[in-house]
């Protein structure tokens, strides 16, 4: 025969991992130090350069109105 579970008491440890995971994630993203949210804001902009700089055709300026 099985076990006999207490269904509180199994809610309440599949909630407590539940919240557990999510607090681990939210320490990967938002547990970092000033130099650390720095230099990967550094690195995006790089990239983001990087990847402008090899665009054949420059994307067309959404503020100028050239029909008029």
């Amino acid at each position: 025969m099985s076990d006999v579970v207490n269904l509180r008491r199994a809610r309440k440890d599949r909630d407590r991992r539940r919240r557990e995971g999510e607090a681990a994630e939210n320490r990967a993203k938002f547990g970092r130090g000033k130099v650390e949210k720095l230099t990967t804001q550094a690195q995006d902009a790089l990239e983001t350069r990087r990847l402008d700089g090899h665009r054949l055709e420059s994307p067309a300026d959404p503020d100028s109105d050239s029909s008029t």
